[in-house]
């Protein structure tokens, strides 16, 4: 992919402006700019698939608000909370409302912003002058626009459930009283866009164009909204939803086979390979920091590629960094998250194996890969949380409230962010090469898995569950009946973490418990003695209500078209 800073300086008046402040839905004449000059020649068609590539977003859950540039949905999942100052920016304790959804407020707007967009761009590019003189390179890019208006509307259908399967950009003369598709009718309108991109995009890209959607890339969003739809969340039966139950469910029969099938794909394209291998946590770490095989989607940020909300304090190096290293620390796991680390052994930390007055010790190898704790080395020292029972015999530590820099950043929990840190250049120094990953192998094998549990196929549920666990240095899963599901659960809440799938994951299995719950965290503390002792403490409760299974829609989409149906629990 080329500069991302030139092409979105070069593209910022003839595409729509993603920030403007108006309406979403409110879509203007099809007509709005200067279609002949930029559709007549391939190199200006590509530069708009380039600028529609920002709707896949990147490290922030929104970069177009200043807090939410630097830290995304896993504080509103089990996996963290958000640090600075106990604030509660998702609206976790205060509550979801219609008018008031915290940092997650501008997501239907954005996402529509982008869509229309998209449409605008399908409408036109046929009939293109471009698409006449160059159709072989013009019909890719079209399969990369399918690529991501599908992407968008599997993100959109999982916030919202069934949204408007807007096809085209409305002009002047159309009806703006738009209705809601039912969510069956959202996902095959999804699974059709990507089985035609699929169809043209290339299943590799060279290096040069990493970033670069593929027939991998496609049937991964594939992969991943049929397993979506297939889960507990839109069964019929299981629905918490008392009205318009139309707009959650998906009652197909073949439901788990087509996410098998979907999953299965891109299992054969890729000759169910084993994933990278690793023989410590280092080198898992590093699987994070730059492309590999193993990535079937990601967007690519360096020193040559990034927009604003991708800039140098919005990435992860400083963003998420313990205080005393001059790091923000947005982000800190819970202890709830850590306890879900197996010890090395591949016994649970609910085993006699596990001592929680030193919880740190023997533990899988992906807990030192993705979480600083309270000892662990980190750029050169250890990283020091505790406070001193007697600060005349020890100080307190670097990285405590009564550390080193704005100790309103230092960690709730006793934990902070490790995974997808750089520790080989600066804070403040940005990575050669180190990506966004936002599809990668080990989720299609632990969809493949899932979905084969659910077929009762668990030998081969287990063969691909395996290939995760075993590339972990664990003793590979033996488990049968609902111990496995567990178990493949497992893997996904630990080998995807902080990756953007716990919010979701927990949803669509409805397990409630780890939607609403106590936060929980330790404190350090470093005794007059030298040693270092510990305690289990709740950091603020998580209420939970059934209607924050989806957002609400913005209020005022709903009074600006009232045919555009609440969702269930929202006034």
């Amino acid at each position: 992919m080329k500069n991302i800073k030139i092409i979105f300086t070069l593209v910022s008046a003839a595409f729509l402006a993603f920030t403007s402040c108006e309406d979403a839905l409110d879509v203007e004449a099809s007509d709005a700019f200067a279609e002949d000059l930029i559709y007549s020649d391939p190199a200006q068609v590509e530069r708009l698939v380039y600028s529609a590539y920002n709707s896949t977003e990147s490290w922030g859950i929104n970069k177009f608000q200043w807090w939410s540039r630097r830290f995304n949905i896993e504080n509103a999942s089990m996996e963290a909370k958000f640090n600075f100052n106990d604030l509660d920016l998702f609206r976790l304790r205060a509550g979801w409302n219609p008018a008031n959804i915290g940092v997650l407020s501008d997501k239907w707007r954005n996402y529509w912003s982008y869509v229309r967009s998209i449409n605008e761009f399908l409408d036109r590019v046929d009939n293109s002058k471009a698409m006449q003189d160059s159709p072989d390179e013009v019909r890719v890019l079209k399969a990369e626009m399918q690529f991501l208006r599908a992407n968008l509307y599997s993100k959109l259908i999982k916030l919202y459930g069934g949204v408007p399967i807007m096809e085209y950009a409305l002009g002047l003369d159309d009806n703006f009283q738009l209705v809601r598709n039912s969510y069956e009718e959202c996902v095959a309108f999804i699974v059709r866009d990507l089985d035609e991109a699929a169809a043209v995009l290339p299943e590799t890209r060279p290096a040069n164009e990493f970033g670069r959607a593929t027939k991998l890339s496609a049937l991964a969003v594939k992969s991943r909204t049929l397993l979506y739809a297939a889960s507990d969340l839109h069964d019929p039966a299981l629905a918490p939803q008392a009205t318009n139950k139309e707009f959650y469910t998906y009652s197909k029969a073949t439901k788990w086979q087509d996410a098998a099938d979907a999953a299965k794909a891109i299992i054969d394209l890729v000759g169910a390979r084993d994933l990278i291998a690793v023989s410590n946590e280092k080198e898992y770490q590093d699987l994070f920091l730059s492309p590999n095989q193993d990535l079937l989607f990601a967007r690519p940020f360096s020193a040559a590629y990034y927009d604003f909300g991708t800039d140098v304090n919005s990435l992860p190096n400083q963003t998420q960094a313990p205080s005393g290293y001059g790091g923000w620390a947005l982000s800190s796991p819970t202890h709830n998250h850590a306890l879900l680390y197996n010890m090395d052994d591949g016994s649970a930390t609910t085993s006699g194996s596990y001592d929680p007055s030193n919880p740190n010790a023997n533990r899988e190898m992906r807990y030192y890969a993705n979480l600083n704790f309270n000892g662990a080395t980190f750029r050169g020292r250890e990283v020091e949380y505790f406070l001193s029972e007697d600060v005349n015999v020890y100080p307190h530590g670097l990285d405590s409230p009564e550390g080193l820099g704005n100790v309103l950043h230092s960690s709730k929990t006793g934990y902070n962010l490790r995974k997808f840190q750089d520790e080989s250049v600066g804070l403040t120094d940005v990575s050669p090469s180190r990506p966004f990953i936002l599809y990668r192998l080990a989720e299609i094998y632990l969809n493949y898995a899932e979905a084969q549990y659910h077929l009762g196929n668990e030998a081969e549920a287990k063969v691909f569950l395996n290939k995760i666990v075993t590339r972990a240095l664990l003793p590979a899963v033996t488990a049968s009946g609902t111990d496995l599901l567990e178990a493949i659960k497992r893997e996904r809440r630990i080998e995807l973490a902080f990756e953007g799938h716990n919010f979701y994951d927990e949803r669509r299995w409805m397990e409630e418990d780890k939607l609403g719950f106590e936060v929980k965290g330790l404190q350090w503390t470093k005794q007059t003695d030298g040693s270092l002792v510990n305690t289990e403490y709740t950091v603020v409760n998580r209420p939970w209500e059934d209607k924050q299974y989806y957002l609400p829609i913005p209020a005022t989409e709903v009074e600006k078209a009232p045919s555009l149906l609440q969702n269930d629990g929202y006034l």
